[in-house]
């Protein structure tokens, strides 16, 4: 019996959700690929070891662990659609608030796409906010990502199975605090869109200085 917890990804079958997948696949855990399409995500879940697809709802209710990784055009909609399913658990969200065409300036409606997603979800959710910040096609390749993930959540001991979640990755998750402090990670991602840009970086990340006294402090 594998000891590790089964992951959900929602919106799997995407750039995002499908790297995340495929590194914590990797890693041994077992993924479950959501889509609204269940079909087109049983398709895609045959190129990860141990994998399956199902539909969004589905998927959230046979996993563990849900990672909603979709488009903020579809964020409110995806977390409607999931949201009996995922009483109880810990929600990762990585959604970050982009407003096609203008990716480049931040755009936060609302408090945070986080703070949304505790919102509709409801207190029964331990909503967890990480990942905003990493290159999608990185995820994809095989080589390590230069990057540190910034997690947020209201409940430190999510927060901390989080940070265990990104070491699988092969990245170093930091605790950044309560959920309303995911506004900040989800701006990030704009201006390294445009540093991207203005100075030709494939993908670039952020990184913490200096070293911490305690990898666990909160």
């Amino acid at each position: 019996m594998n000891p590790l917890p089964t992951l959900a990804v929602i919106g799997g079958t995407g750039a995002l959700g499908g790297g995340l997948a495929k590194r914590w696949a990797k890693a041994g855990y077992p993924v479950i690929l959501g889509s609204r399409d269940a079909a087109k995500a049983a398709e895609a879940a045959k190129e990860l070891p141990g994998a399956r697809g199902l539909s969004n709802a589905d998927a959230a209710k046979a996993g563990d662990i849900v990672i909603v990784a979709v488009p903020y055009s579809n964020h409110k909609a995806i977390l409607a659609e999931i949201k009996d399913a995922a009483q109880g658990k810990i929600v990762v969200d990585t959604t970050v608030p982009l407003v096609p065409p203008k990716v480049g300036t931040v755009h936060i409606p609302d408090g945070s796409a986080a703070v949304q997603a505790q919102r509709i979800l409801g207190d029964g959710v331990k909503v967890v906010s990480a990942c905003q910040n990493v290159s999608a096609h990185k995820l994809h390749k095989d080589a390590a990502i230069d990057c540190d993930v910034l997690v947020c959540g209201d409940d430190k001991d999510a927060r901390e199975t989080v940070i265990g979640l990104i070491g699988a990755l092969g990245m170093r998750g930091l605790h950044a605090g309560p959920i309303a402090n995911s506004l900040a990670a989800e701006a990030m991602t704009s201006l390294l869109i445009s540093i991207n840009k203005r100075y030709k970086i494939d993908g670039a990340g952020i990184r913490i200085t200096g070293e911490p006294a305690s990898a666990g402090s909160a």
